[in-house]
């Protein structure tokens, strides 16, 4: 209701600015038909034209900032919403209107999903509750080997895509380019048959690692970032007797460095953030990752789910993720944007 009212309010506003630009365009028009003599144009004066563009600048202003808040209140509140079912008592989450803020804070969710006992204790079919600390360690396990092969494929093949001739390289990288129009979810059951049936990869660290090692948008990013550096740079190296190698890690590799901070942040989190390959090469819950644990450890034997932790689970999972996003949040945004080289 109240998202509905903000939503409603920016929209009133939106229009009325609009309204008020065209109002002000008319009268602008009839005054100046009125003070032109017949048969003559009539031209602003200075003060007329700045008065007009600080008008047109605070009215785009004005426009621009409302839409972004709007963007972010659809942001926030799924993060508002779950910090705030994680503060309530069970009573109060299942009323049948719900709150907006707790009638009576309570921490007990979080000592819940923090506390040793209670994650070793056993549900009962015989599992343990919420095993936190064994889900964020493979999930860590499989982050950080997997954004350490991932960079080390994309930078050898877009070192190779951008700076070694070879023949058919524009076909092959072409080639590349048109897989990325393939949905992800089309070969999961490829993927699934090779590592299990044919590899034996069952409950295994590296079938999690190995199928999504390569990654053609890391790679087109980085040939991109590559392809900027002065190809006179590359001529130099090779007259001086550099190779191709010690080129790379010399002088390409530092000055690519803030797209490869971001490709390893946007890697990191999609792999802690992984459901549904974790899910099926996985059977025991000793192997499977945080966000696996997050969906099936708080549903009783009737279905039911305790919301009040799992959303307190929840907020625990995603504070280590907040806190990287929000120091390196600059690196991401220098290595997306970045459209050339200084000096």
């Amino acid at each position: 209701m109240l998202l509905a009212i903000i939503i409603i309010t920016a929209i009133i506003i939106i229009a009325l600015l609009i309204s008020k630009l065209i109002v002000t365009k008319k009268e602008q028009a009839f005054e100046n038909a009125r003070r032109c003599p017949e048969n003559k144009y009539y031209v602003e004066n200075a003060d007329e034209i700045i008065r007009r563009e600080k008008t047109l600048k605070t009215i785009r202003y004005i426009v621009c900032y409302t839409f972004l808040v709007l963007l972010a209140i659809f942001m926030l509140v799924p993060f508002y919403w779950m910090i705030v079912t994680a503060l309530k008592t069970e009573a109060e989450i299942e009323l049948v209107k719900p709150t907006l803020f707790p009638k009576v804070i309570t921490w007990s969710n979080f000592r819940y999903i923090l506390d040793a006992k209670y994650q070793m204790s056993l549900t009962t079919s015989g599992k343990l509750q919420f095993d936190l600390f064994r889900l964020m360690y493979n999930t860590l396990v499989v982050g950080v080997f997997s954004t350490i092969g991932t960079l080390v494929t994309t930078v050898m093949a877009a070192f190779a895509f951008s700076r070694i001739k070879f023949p058919g390289r524009e076909i092959i990288f072409t080639i590349f380019l048109a897989t990325m129009m393939i949905p992800g979810e089309m070969m999961i059951i490829p993927n699934y048959i090779v590592v299990v049936k044919y590899l034996h990869g069952e409950n295994t660290y590296w079938a999690m690692i190995v199928p999504f090692l390569i990654s053609v948008y890391y790679i087109y990013l980085l040939r991109q970032n590559f392809r900027q550096i002065p190809d006179e740079l590359y001529y130099a190296a090779k007259v001086d007797g550099t190779s191709n190698l010690k080129y790379l890690f010399k002088i390409m590799i530092p000055i690519a460095m803030p797209t490869l901070i971001t490709i390893s942040i946007l890697k990191l989190m999609g792999s802690w953030n992984a459901y549904v390959w974790p899910m099926m090469i996985t059977s025991r819950d000793d192997m499977r990752l945080i966000s696996n644990g997050l969906r099936q450890s708080f549903t009783d034997s009737e279905g039911r789910s305790h919301q009040g932790r799992q959303m307190a689970a929840a907020a625990a999972v995603l504070a280590p993720l907040l806190i990287v996003f929000v120091c390196l949040r600059k690196y991401i945004m220098r290595g997306v944007s970045r459209s050339g080289i200084k000096g």
